[in-house]
């Protein structure tokens, strides 16, 4: 049984013009499903659907009775003064609730053990067990740490908090909350590499269904099943992860193309075969009109089938200036920090011509500090940095200004970049600004739309070392893909700040990985590097065993040994003793007398086997 059904959906925000257009579709139980689609394709529009929050014109939408939606988009209004921990918290109501009732319930009993009142208390604790109730807090705290939200945010004011702040806090609580259904509106755009993947590992086991909107690919093929692509209104299915669409894209636009050549020459056939026939038909076979009519009624049909269209590639490329000399970049002792945070220390780097550098990092680590220390818009406290003589350097960074908002984006490129209108023009348009476009203030533009403006300028210079600032943060997949075909052919030096693992797997081939104020140089791709991360880990955990052997075997006297091992067979007795009251607590969990008799016991018990503890402790002294 279908859990989501979508048919022959239609919306239109503007008369004429309908941005989802008999879109239909079904999603079964526990499965993930990307959305795709460039923007302003309707996803997001699709997901207020189906929220609630947005009205349809026409079709069916329907979800399985009693399923709970939660959406990550925008970010919700919490009251006045709620801390970050509030917001957290507020995922778990309904639990906070009934522990506060059972809480009443037990000073109530404690005068007045009535049925009713005992039986409320079961129907309680069963419940608030099954849901998880006496996990609460380790899974609040769980899921805060995966996501990166550390003790001092939590209790900070939720309306102090930056975006990507808010963003994740966000995030937590839906995750928190009971939810059969995860709408995931780009979950991954303020998350560094390590939250990320703790995002997908949580996906990986979530029992319920999940859609997800993301222009993150790697993201994509990890965690999702099936794609949707959203195209001119309809959808496209796809039974696979992004690696599987994009294969199965291509195939299908060659066999559409390739069916849509066979009735082109079909319909070239088929009108000299009519035309002969309308020409003997004139020698007195009038029968051959009816035959040529015949023809031209295929050949209108077969007409009226339209060209497949692919996606414009990107058809400008870099200017490069070539590079004389070894040292591109060298860093001597660099150190540098803000207030009493210490963002990195006695950094000592050196970069040569040709080299692709990805610097990769949690937030707040200082990527983007080191790269305005190499552009000169900051100084370091300690240490030096030196560019080769001939190095022509271009930065993109993350914000991107310009020095006249009011300016069109045709007008900034024939102020700052000096060039004629024509090559302004066709510029412009390989990087998807076509039309009245160009004349958009550059002001007006979006954050993903003043990158590629920005790209499309640094393209006109002859540069030998590009520097770029997390630039395919506001980009959809195609506007990445663009990017990619531009520096595919770049063969200068690159160092990129990145979260993009299928940016940074295509084009790096060493890794910066700033951690704790100190570089890891890793020479290689990404995979490699995640490679060699795990073969360290597991190198750590194999130099760990020995130490512990080797205080096992430490001498005692024969007497203490003797001791020794006693005690901890009285400790392996204590345990199992408890186990078994545990066992017998979740089995009489509706009896509240047995509950209080079981827990005396308990009690008792743990009180014996501290006791024991502390006794095998002074004996391996």
């Amino acid at each position: 049984m279908a859990e989501i059904t979508v048919s022959n959906l239609v919306k239109s925000f503007e008369i004429g013009s309908r941005v989802l257009d008999g879109l239909s579709f079904t999603v079964h139980p526990g499965e993930r499903v990307g959305i795709l689609g460039p923007n302003g394709c309707g996803k997001t529009t699709l997901f207020r659907i189906l929220t609630g929050a947005l009205d349809f014109d026409e079709g069916q939408v329907s979800i399985t009775p009693g399923r709970r939606i939660g959406l990550i988009s925008q970010i919700p209004v919490f009251p006045e003064g709620w801390t970050t921990e509030d917001v957290l918290r507020s995922a778990q109501a309904r639990l906070i609730r009934m522990s506060q009732r059972m809480e009443e319930l037990t000073t109530l009993m404690e005068q007045d053990a009535s049925p009713a009142l005992l039986q409320e208390y079961d129907r309680l604790a069963d419940d608030y067990r099954r849901l998880g109730g006496y996990s609460m807090d380790s899974d609040r705290n769980r899921v805060a740490n995966g996501l990166q939200i550390p003790p001092a945010q939590r209790e900070q004011l939720f309306e102090s908090l930056s975006g990507g702040e808010k963003t994740r806090a966000n995030l937590a609580r839906l995750i928190l909350e009971d939810t059969d259904i995860l709408l995931l509106d780009e979950p991954t755009n303020h998350l560094d590499l390590r939250a990320t993947e703790w995002l997908e590992d949580y996906i990986l086991h979530f029992k319920g269904t999940v859609l997800a909107i993301s222009h993150d690919r790697w993201f994509l093929d990890k965690v999702v099943q099936r794609c949707v692509e959203i195209s001119e209104g309809k959808a496209e299915l796809y039974s696979g992860n992004y690696s599987f669409y994009v294969q199965e894209r291509q195939r299908r636009f060659e066999e559409k193309l390739k069916q849509y050549e066979k009735d082109q020459a079909k319909v070239e056939q088929l009108t000299r075969a009519a035309e002969k026939l309308h020409l003997w038909a004139f020698m007195g076979n009038d029968k051959l009109h009816k035959r040529a009519f015949s023809m031209e009624k295929r050949i209108e049909k077969l007409q009226q089938s339209e060209k497949p269209r692919e996606a414009k590639k990107l058809a400008v490329k870099f200017k490069e200036r070539e590079f004389n000399g070894d040292e591109v970049l060298v860093c001597e002792g660099l150190s540098m920090s803000f207030g009493e945070k210490r963002l990195f220390r006695d950094l000592s780097l050196l970069v040569e011509g040709g080299e692709r550098i990805a610097l990769i990092g949690d937030n707040g680590t200082g990527k983007t500090t080191l790269l305005k220390l190499i552009m000169g818009e900051e100084t370091p406290e300690e240490g030096y940095l030196y560019q080769g003589p001939a190095v022509r350097c271009a930065y993109l960074p993350q914000i991107v200004r310009f020095s006249e908002e009011t300016r069109s984006a045709l007008d900034t490129m024939l102020y700052d970049c000096r060039c004629l209108p024509q090559q302004a023009r066709d510029r412009l348009a390989a990087f998807g600004f076509r039309g009245e476009d160009v004349f958009t203030p550059v002001g007006a533009l979006s954050g993903g739309e003043r990158s590629r403006l920005k790209l499309c300028m640094l393209m006109g210079g002859d540069i030998n070392f590009l520097i770029l600032d997390e630039p395919t943060n506001h980009l959809d997949i195609a506007s990445r893909e663009w990017m990619e075909d531009a520096l595919s052919d770049y063969e200068q030096t690159l160092l990129f700040v990145s979260h993009d693992r299928y940016f940074i797997e295509k084009f790096a081939t060493r890794i910066w990985a700033l951690h704790d104020g100190e570089i890891t140089d890793f020479r290689g791709g990404y995979r490699e590097y995640c490679a060699w991360q795990e073969r360290q880990e597991q190198l750590r955990t194999v130099e760990k065993v020995p130490q512990k052997k080797e205080e096992k075997k430490k001498p005692h006297a024969p007497n203490a040994d003797r001791q020794i091992a006693r005690t901890e067979r009285d400790i392996a007795r204590l345990e199992e003793k408890i186990a078994a009251l545990d066992r017998e607590a979740e089995a009489n969990a509706s009896d509240y007398q047995k509950l209080l008799e079981i827990g005396e016991r308990r009690e008792a018990l743990e009180s014996e086997l501290m006791a024991l503890y502390e006794k095998w402790e002074e004996l391996h002294e």
